[in-house]
């Protein structure tokens, strides 16, 4: 290169000394430099000048670094992209749900024993801080179903697995969170199955008390007398291990079908009787007591979360893009059930107002035929729902045991065994709290506070608190306020909610 440039300074004529008669300018582009001693020319791969330039083009130079730089970069992007991993091209679902068959899905769910205690709820309440407190619960409770549904689908993109389970998102967003939390990662998964349990197996409860008080309330009517409910629970104790014997869900499924039809046609009489003389608002409280207001949040929540149902519904989706969307199943859902348990817990209350018990079909005329008619066909539907709801706390136990049965010779009586126990642990429950209105609120205030709204709020922040911290410090103190929000509020429903059920439940045992 040297070579060549002193060959071509040479060729200026003698006379013309570049010192003293050429411009800096014009020097600096006859010796192919600029004005910052850069050189402007290109040589080809041979070492040769390129159009008869001898000297390397820095800006044509540049020009192409920029060029191998962008393709870099996209090159990067393209790689990222073929990196990422969608969970939901890697599920492998043998049956997948349309959006209705999960919509119906959820909806069932949610519609349980807890609507018929809504006019009870509005009774601790007031229909005005009922109807308020209805639509508040309402919007929480969906919005912290679509927290952890995100923070689930993240974590899953991060560990690049198709799908998590409830307790398997809580222990993954732990491991994902400080240090000090992913110690507690095993804790938090043990915790969220024991809560999960607890729940289903308190809704089990649930049912035994339902089932019993309804048919007691038809069998006084027609053998006379007044026998305990605790009778009729013994009477409905061995119907109700057989069922729970089933272990296939599909042996179910037809029972499920008819037990939803039952429930249509139950709820279709319940309306009838609520409509057949205009509610009033004579001698009907706007506003509960301090006391009593606490009994309606447990309720409340206790009817309306199904968040153990969330996410298996939500993987086995055909297309699960369109449970958490504007108007995918979730928002679907919940508005019409929101709407429906406020109807039912407004007009309730307005129709039997003090006298409302822990169910609306006790509040039904006991002599007539219709009214025992109802009773009878949810007694029965809920009787395929307790075979349903013991199957998913019993899967949830037995996954902890099977790794130790799998080798026993008798796996099978230890699996029978166990789904008699969980019969078993209900009925006594039942048997201690025999009151369907305390129950229910205890086990909302207990279950669902913690696993329905503070542990996808906890989820959350562990999930995307990194992410936020780099929004900026104003998008992460609103990340921060907000879950912390949710948490005091979960912190403060259990507390009273627990407190004043446990307070009511034993002031009516003494």
């Amino acid at each position: 290169m040297t070579d060549s440039m002193t060959r071509n300074f040479n060729n200026y004529p003698s006379t013309a000394k570049p010192e003293q008669h050429v411009s800096k300018q014009q020097m600096a582009a006859a010796d192919c430099y600029d004005n910052q001693g850069m050189l402007r020319s290109e040589l080809d791969i041979n070492g040769k000048p390129v159009n008869g330039n001898t000297c390397i083009n820095m800006d044509s130079l540049n020009n192409r670094c920029v060029g191998i730089n962008i393709k870099g970069d996209t090159a990067t992007q393209l790689n990222e992209k073929q990196n990422f991993y969608n969970p939901y091209q890697h599920r492998d679902v043998k049956h997948p749900t349309t959006y209705f068959d999960t919509l119906i899905h959820l909806l069932k769910a949610s519609l349980g024993t807890g609507i018929l205690a809504m006019p009870s709820a509005f009774k601790n309440a007031g229909y005005v801080v009922g109807t308020l407190g209805t639509i508040i619960i309402g919007i929480l409770c969906t919005f912290t179903i679509h927290l952890l549904v995100t923070a689930s689908h993240e974590l899953c993109i991060r560990r690049k697995v198709p799908s998590l389970t409830y307790p398997g998102t809580v222990a993954a967003a732990f491991e994902e969170g400080p240090k000090f939390t992913r110690i507690l990662a095993p804790y938090a998964r043990m915790m969220t199955n024991m809560f999960l349990v607890l729940y289903q197996i308190g809704s089990s409860c649930v049912y035994v008390v339902f089932i019993a008080s309804n048919l007691k309330v038809v069998g006084d009517a027609y053998l006379g007398g007044n026998t305990d409910v605790r009778m009729y629970m013994v009477y409905i104790l061995i119907p109700l291990i057989l069922i729970s014997w089933v272990r296939n869900l599909k042996l179910l499924a037809p029972f499920s079908s008819i037990a939803t039809c039952l429930t249509v046609v139950s709820f279709t009489l319940i309306f009838y009787y609520i409509f057949r003389e205009a509610p009033s608002f004579t001698d009907r409280e706007p506003v509960g007591t301090v006391k009593s207001i606490p009994l309606f949040f447990g309720t409340v929540l206790f009817a309306m979360e199904a968040i153990g149902m969330v996410l298996p519904l939500e993987n086995e989706m055909k297309n699960p893009k369109k449970f958490g969307s504007v108007f995918g199943v979730l928002n679907a859902s919940m508005l019409p059930i929101s709407t429906l348990y406020l109807i039912v817990g407004l007009l309730g209350y307005l129709k039997y107002g003090d006298k409302t018990t822990g169910s609306i079909t006790l509040d039904m005329p006991q002599t007539e035929v219709l009214s025992q008619v109802v009773k009878l066909l949810l007694s029965a539907s809920i009787y395929i729902t307790y075979a349903l709801s013991n199957y998913v706390a019993f899967d949830i136990v037995w996954k902890g045991m099977e790794q130790k049965m799998e080798k026993n010779e008798h796996r099978i009586c230890w699996e029978y065994a166990l789904r008699t126990s969980i019969v078993i642990v209900t009925f006594f429950f039942a048997i201690a709290i025999p009151n369907l209105e305390h129950l229910i609120s205890l086990i909302g205030a207990f279950c669902l506070s913690s696993v329905g709204i503070a542990l996808p709020a906890i989820v959350s922040f562990l999930t995307f608190s990194d992410v936020y911290k780099n929004e900026g410090n104003i998008q992460y103190g609103l990340f921060c306020l907000r879950n912390l929000l949710i948490i005091l509020i979960a912190i403060f429903a259990f507390v009273i909610g627990v407190s004043t059920s446990v307070s009511d439940i034993i002031h009516h045992m003494t």
